[in-house]
């Protein structure tokens, strides 16, 4: 039975509050380090609003404090966030070939790595909705913005130990996103401990651990996902009952 949109958005805000709890905790952080640099509550809560991304914004508030050119800046965005075209275009799979180009340029807005995977795994046996990304990102983005404006109003009230849990959290929600499918599925929890393993050798190996993080993310990205392809490729229901 096809679901309607109503549902499919009221599904994305339920799964989309953990996601905004955890922005707003982290993107706290963030909002205190664009106050110590300067920028006003409206000003950062508008950078948040418009990038969401951790680290493209916190890359973006070294570059400014440096005193960094637009085009340096633009370049570095670029690096850093050029992997959400890789989730995007992995989820675009998921959608129906009939779906309106303006509905994936308003999914394009909010792909992060958070909603990215709760939106891989949702709708499994028919074609995701993009009413699902919108709840999600609507709870999500005023989560994260919310948090950022909130840091800059707190400024350095808060304690060293609360802003270090803080920066936490985000790998909390990491964790959170990765966990649950690789407990179902033994490649998937192969292939993220040989991501893992290959992370560190890229960051302490001569030549690409210069590269930027980000790039580092896209290249190993490109190679464990595009080997786990054809090493173990997923057949569709009727292929496999022609085997």
């Amino acid at each position: 039975m096809e679901i309607n949109h109503r549902t499919w958005y009221i599904r994305g805000i339920r799964d989309g509050i953990p996601i905004a709890l955890g922005y707003l905790a982290v993107s706290f952080s963030l909002g205190i380090a664009a106050g110590n640099m300067g920028m006003k509550a409206f000003s950062a809560a508008l950078m948040s609003f418009t990038n969401v991304t951790s680290a493209g914004e916190f890359a973006g508030l070294s570059l400014m404090a440096a005193g960094a050119a637009y085009m340096e800046m633009a370049g570095t965005q670029f690096i850093i966030n050029l992997r959400y075209c890789l989730m995007s275009c992995a989820l675009s799979q998921k959608l129906s070939p009939k779906m309106p180009f303006f509905h994936r340029f308003l999914m394009a807005y909010g792909i992060t790595d958070e909603i990215f995977g709760i939106a891989i795994g949702a709708g499994a046996g028919q074609a995701l909705s993009p009413y699902y990304v919108y709840g999600a990102i609507s709870v999500a983005v005023p989560g994260w913005t919310l948090g950022t404006w909130l840091g800059v109003v707190s400024g350095n009230i808060l304690p060293a130990r609360v802003l270090s849990a803080l920066n936490v959290a985000l790998y909390g929600m990491f964790i959170a996103v990765v966990v649950p499918p690789a407990r179902k599925d033994k490649i998937l929890a192969g292939m993220i401990a040989v991501s893992m393993g290959a992370s560190l050798f890229f960051t302490y190996l001569p030549g690409t651990g210069s590269l930027s993080s980000g790039m580092r993310i896209i290249l190993l990205t490109v190679l464990i996902a595009g080997a786990g392809a054809v090493l173990f490729p997923i057949h569709e229901e009727g292929e496999e009952d022609e085997k």
